[in-house]
């Protein structure tokens, strides 16, 4: 059984962080969702425990600002 990794920055490597982001952003793009709740339902499947709750906000706002104007 493979060990369940910890709700943290991968291993402190922002480029990890940053391909998730990008990885969001196109998921949230190609699914056009129409609130922010849909916006941090794509980002959570997309960044499955691999960022604290700061980081995943983070990215949840960024993305939303960008895609639901």
């Amino acid at each position: 059984m493979p060990a369940h990794q910890s709700s943290s920055t991968p291993a402190g490597d922002p480029h990890r962080v940053r391909y998730l982001h990008l990885v969001a952003a196109a998921r949230v793009a190609a699914l056009k969702p129409t609130s922010e709740q849909q916006v941090a339902d794509v980002v959570r499947v997309t960044v499955d425990d691999e960022v604290d709750t700061t980081t995943f906000r983070a990215i949840v706002t960024d993305v939303s600002r960008d895609h639901l104007r």
